[in-house]
């Protein structure tokens, strides 16, 4: 197995990873260099991972098995403690475990996160909760207590990723104050969601995804011309917020192993949307207008769009000048392509309205299948609209393997939609550990991370701290 996290590995952890030294010996006989080579942190921050002994980001053998197997990928050997709920932090973690994380999910008492009483249920459990909980252990733990905080901070020393989605100023309020984290451990890399940022006029405002959506100018441009302003179809703040932060973390630990050092993230959902307009956003800095609704158009871009035909809806997306003269020959108007309103890109768009009339008139006569067969053939971008069960048992994702059977010990077999990263020729396709149920593996991380006795969990048990 190769030794990774530093370039400069000492003789001794090489033999180590190598051989069957035990790592006790190896400690003892490591130089002081190599036991405080980064930061000067101290030689308790010597952690297992999974099947793997981390020291300081290097990793060898070990003899620690967890309870649960998780897949391995490029993430194999960090530890993620998720204090969030609901979906942003959970979406952002989800990715994280999917890349080989592994994950602690620290729930409350009671009902843990509230997206487990979110109905259908499958034999109890939430849809909502295993669509984006996979691959993560859940411990209950009462922060609300004394000791329950204390086995929060111990479990932050064992991390390298912190991720929560509090209010700005709960964590303080719970004793896990940012400043004195970091103080302790100055490499560990914390990641807050909120919906405005840490800091602003709206910052200690509550938010839900709905709310980002109507103020980042999103609602502003999606749904039909004549129509009133309307939400996108998935929370698309939730979980573009959940992607940044999978994104900004994965920042952070590249920042770390080159300087030793955590960060502290910031993110707001309203941040991540507004970046998320793109060119839409610029149309208003440098024309000074802001971009209307065109339904399932394109703002400067035509034919582009949903096109109702015989039996249904299709959607082309003729983008550039190839894709349009080549539906020009498969529908066989060639006059088209010497009309000079419909010449460039531009005047296409100028002379929106006769051409979306004519494109309408030409798809009329014949059906969604007869019409993707016909542009498929001709290399032209188009397709039917799907619902989601079509979508999910279409031929391209069912060749990717992106559904992925899973076994909950409540619910049964299941399938999820899977991650979407392969990584070819590296990292096999393991398969993926279902949600955890509530406080599932309290015990064993307690007990085999933390070295907590039996009498002692039984106490904290019947005291309420832990479930």
């Amino acid at each position: 197995m190769p030794v990774s996290g530093s370039t400069n590995v000492h003789p001794l952890i090489k033999k180590s990873a190598q051989s069957d030294v035990p790592y006790q010996k190896l400690i003892l006989e490591l130089p002081p260099q190599i036991i405080h080579f980064r930061q000067n942190t101290k030689v308790s921050l010597i952690r297992h991972h999974n099947s793997l002994l981390v020291i300081h980001g290097i990793i060898f053998y070990s003899d620690y098995m967890a309870e649960q197997a998780f897949p391995k990928g490029p993430l194999s050997g960090l530890r993620v403690l998720d204090l969030s709920r609901v979906l942003t932090g959970p979406f952002c973690t989800m990715v994280l475990a999917d890349l080989g994380a592994e994950v602690i999910k620290l729930e409350e008492p009671g009902s843990g996160d509230q997206t487990r009483t979110v109905p259908p249920f499958v034999n109890g459990e939430s849809h909502y909760f295993m669509a984006i909980n996979r691959n993560k252990k859940s411990i209950v733990v009462d922060l609300k207590s004394d000791e329950g905080r204390e086995i929060a901070l111990t479990l932050i020393g064992e991390s390298d990723i912190l991720i929560e989605n509090f209010r700005p100023g709960v964590m303080d309020r719970l004793g896990l104050a940012y400043e004195k984290i970091q103080t302790e451990k100055p490499e560990l890399i914390i990641c807050s969601i909120t919906g405005f940022g840490q800091e602003g006029p709206m910052a200690h405002a509550p938010s839900f995804d709905l709310v980002t959506q109507a103020l980042s100018g999103i609602m502003s441009i999606n749904g039909e011309k004549d129509g009133p302003p309307t939400k996108m179809g998935i929370p698309m703040g939730d979980v573009g917020g959940g992607l940044w932060a999978a994104i900004a973390v994965l920042a952070a630990l590249q920042h770390r192993n080159a300087t030793g050092k955590g960060l502290h993230v910031d993110l707001s959902l309203l941040d991540g949307l507004v970046a998320l307009l793109g060119y839409l956003a610029e149309i208003f800095l440098v024309t000074g207008k802001s971009p209307g609704r065109v339904g399932s158009g394109h703002h400067s871009i035509v034919p582009y769009g949903r096109y109702p035909v015989k039996d249904g809806h299709i959607v082309l997306a003729l983008h550039v000048g190839p894709f349009w003269r080549k539906f020009c020959h498969a529908v066989e108007r060639l006059d088209l392509l010497n009309d000079p309103r419909f010449k460039t890109t531009a005047n296409r768009q100028k002379n929106r309205v006769a051409l979306e009339s004519i494109v309408l008139e030409i798809l009329s006569k014949k059906t969604s299948d007869e019409w993707c067969d016909l542009f498929s053939a001709a290399d032209i971008p188009s397709g039917p609209v799907l619902d989601i069960g079509e979508a999910l048992s279409q031929a391209s994702i069912t060749h990717r393997g992106l559904v992925k059977a899973i076994n909950n010990p409540k619910a049964g077999s299941i399938d999820v939609v899977g991650s979407p990263i392969q990584f070819r020729g590296a990292f096999e396709d393991e398969p993926y550990a279902s949600s955890a149920t509530l406080g599932q593996h309290t015990n064993t991380v307690l007990s085999e991370l933390l070295g907590y006795d039996e009498e002692k969990l039984v106490r904290l048990k019947n005291d309420g701290i832990i479930q």
